[in-house]
């Protein structure tokens, strides 16, 4: 009998595999024994993490022949290798993320394999490429907290604000070259390589069972104590004063002001494009939450920036809680548009987190990419960044607004993401 399961077909039972896979394992193991012997905790905590993920499948199975290909292996062991063990530094950072996006792809397999998550390849793919930015993201947030909170100099080491915060974009952008192109790596893996799982690697689909309970409908404009049509109203209210604001920033030729009053403005006009062209419902609620999300955004980059300190930090939460809500609408509707996808709500907790965190880092070198390249041309920049404090508070209140969601905010999408899964079923006819 012929089975069919992506991640499945990734784990491997022949005994050159096994072989290669076990000589890697040994090799980590005396890099553990090193490390901890020259006192590099850091190095033997990640080799030791890597052996796990690594063993888990013949543990699992009992079967000292069932490990993760050797390829991939290879790509995570190698700078732990080279940097823990052997003492070397690599040029950039790439080879380090890479690192990381074929341990999360691991990751992702052994979560298909042993849990009740399920995953096609595709959904993989993504999760790499995003758990690569959001690790990027972490890692320096948690360093930056480590000097804070315990005087410890891991980013903080004496340079000037913008001499890290330019370091840190670098690397951000490292681990987004590592991300995608080890996302692209893997796709071409994937479909070049024998995909077909033995009986016992096989997982077979889980579909949504009889009694499953999806979360009930909820629309946002009850819950805001606020008549809809007071909704409606608000949302216009802000689109004439986004007019207003492009207008000033016309009239005093303030470069920031007309271009973020000008996207704002387009974007609070995308629920409408939205609900017209592919039927997805927009409620008088999601229009102004969107709204109000821009809005602010718009009213920080004329000036309120500067005048009010957390003025940075409400827009930031403000508009990840958006993203959080374009995440959980993606997720949900490829786990109800295929028996090939099964997220339970935990999981989908963390999914959005990743989501939130990948976006930020994105958003983060855009800010960066704009900055630097309004140096050099000698404009006034369009999005600033302020030091390595403001970047790393950004990243903090952006999982806050991921976090909302991920509680009170669910319920409210449930209509979007369904309707984006029959938008799947009609055009991709999968069950």
């Amino acid at each position: 009998m012929e089975y069919t399961d992506d991640l499945g077909g990734m784990l491997s039972e022949t005994g050159p595999n096994a072989i290669v896979g076990w000589l890697l394992v040994g090799v980590l193991c005396l890099t553990v024994v090193v490390t901890v012997l020259q006192g590099a905790f850091d190095w033997a905590f990640i080799a030791v993490f890597v052996v796990a993920i690594v063993l888990l499948p013949a543990l699992a199975f009992h079967d000292p022949l069932v490990m993760p290909p050797w390829e991939l292996v290879v790509i995570a062991a190698v700078p732990v290798l080279w940097q823990g063990l052997l003492g070397h530094a690599f040029l950039t950072d790439v080879a380090t993320y890479l690192a990381v996006a074929a341990v999360a792809l691991l990751i992702a397999v052994e979560l298909h394999q042993f849990t009740a998550v399920r995953m096609n390849h595709g959904v993989a793919i993504v999760l790499v490429v995003l758990t690569t930015l959001a690790v990027a993201g972490v890692w320096n947030v948690l360093q930056w907290l480590a000097d804070v909170v315990l005087g410890t100099s891991l980013l903080l080491d004496g340079r000037s604000q913008n001499a890290i915060n330019a370091s840190v974009m670098i690397e951000f952008i490292y681990a987004g070259v590592a991300g995608i192109g080890g996302g692209i790596v893997f796709d071409l893996y994937f479909r070049t390589r024998d995909r077909s799982p033995t009986e016992r690697t096989y997982v077979p689909p889980k579909p949504l069972p009889d009694d499953h309970k999806e979360p009930k409908s909820v629309k946002l404009r009850d819950r805001l104590g606020i008549p809809p049509h007071r909704q409606r109203q608000a949302s216009r209210a802000m689109q004439f004063v986004l007019v207003g604001v492009f207008l000033f920033g016309l009239y005093a030729r303030d470069l920031p002001t007309i271009a973020n009053a000008a996207v704002a403005l387009a974007i609070t006009f995308v629920p409408a494009i939205l609900e017209r062209e592919y039927d997805l419902p927009m409620d008088a609620g999601l229009v102004l939450w969107i709204t109000a999300a821009v809005f602010l955004h718009a009213l920080g980059s004329a000036g309120l920036y500067d005048a009010v300190d957390p003025w940075d930090h409400l827009t930031h939460a403000l508009s990840a809680s958006v993203v959080a809500a374009a995440g959980y609408a993606f997720f949900r509707a490829l786990h109800v548009h295929t028996d090939h996808v099964y997220l339970p709500p935990k999981v989908m907790a963390v999914f959005i987190l990743i989501f939130v965190l990948a976006a930020g880092v994105v958003w983060e070198i855009l800010e960066f990419v704009i900055d630097q390249s309004a140096m050099v041309l000698g404009l006034e920049a369009i999005l600033a960044q302020h030091g390595i404090d403001d970047t790393i508070v950004d990243l903090i209140f952006n999982v806050v607004g991921a976090v909302i969601v991920t509680l009170w905010g669910t319920a409210y999408l449930t209509d979007v993401s369904d309707s984006l899964s029959e938008r799947l079923e009609s055009r991709f006819k999968t069950e």
